[in-house]
């Protein structure tokens, strides 16, 4: 025997006794804790290895980068030096008169001063002495401005002009004098000036008569030559 349909009002009843009890008073269940996270770390061996090679690289690299610091400021003081008498020779045509840069000893190093003709005679070592030619710029002095740089040759060193002499132990080759000077008609004093640095950086400026005009060269010891910048 066939038993009737259940209405809609049965079905859910019929649903709400089948949804599981739920027990009074039940916690809700706890997550589980995570867990440690452990993080490998360096051991006292591996620091002092990584720190004795950091050592041995930088002191590798040390010499190299000092020898490398001393030849751009050598090459800085061989430019300044060039800028200089630029501006010397400018200031003779300007004033329509000699004007020469003086170099002298100071101790172990060398000053030069500029001074303007003040006779119309040229710029003379008596003069200076009477005020005549007076001083237009203070001295100056290389190391002042360029740390470990000064007017200098290294021993056994050629002349940068093929046709010139060794300059010895005196870095000043003006011929028999201690000036460049500049003529108000732009030419000057021919010669050489040689410039070293602290860790042997050796650099020259050479000075040509009659255009007044300058150039640097750097000196190399290996194969003993000047090589033109």
């Amino acid at each position: 025997m066939r038993r009737p349909p259940r209405s809609a009002t049965q079905d859910r009843s019929f649903l709400r006794c089948r949804r599981p009890a739920r027990h009074v008073g039940a916690s809700p269940a706890r997550p589980s804790p995570p867990r440690a996270i452990v993080r490998a770390g360096y051991c006292l061996i591996e620091l002092l290895f990584v720190a004795g090679v950091a050592a041995t690289v930088c002191a590798a690299a040390t010499p190299q980068l000092l020898a490398t610091l001393d030849d751009s400021r050598t090459l800085g003081a061989a430019r300044y030096l060039s800028t200089r008498l630029q501006q010397t020779r400018m200031e003779a045509v300007a004033r329509s008169a000699n004007v020469a840069m003086r170099f002298t000893a100071a101790g172990p190093s060398y000053a030069y001063i500029v001074y303007q003709d003040g006779n119309g005679n040229g710029v003379l070592s008596r003069d200076i002495q009477r005020g005549i030619d007076r001083e237009i710029h203070a001295a100056e002095r290389l190391p002042d401005q360029f740390a470990g740089v000064d007017f200098g040759a290294m021993a056994a060193l050629p002349p940068a002009d093929p046709s010139g002499t060794a300059p010895g132990s005196d870095p000043i080759r003006l011929g028999a004098s201690d000036m460049v000077s500049f003529s108000a008609m732009g030419t000057c004093t021919a010669g050489t000036l040689y410039i070293r640095g602290r860790r042997n950086a050796q650099y020259a400026v050479r000075i040509y008569g009659e255009t007044a005009k300058t150039r640097i060269l750097k000196y190399d010891p290996r194969n003993r030559t000047w090589r033109t910048l």
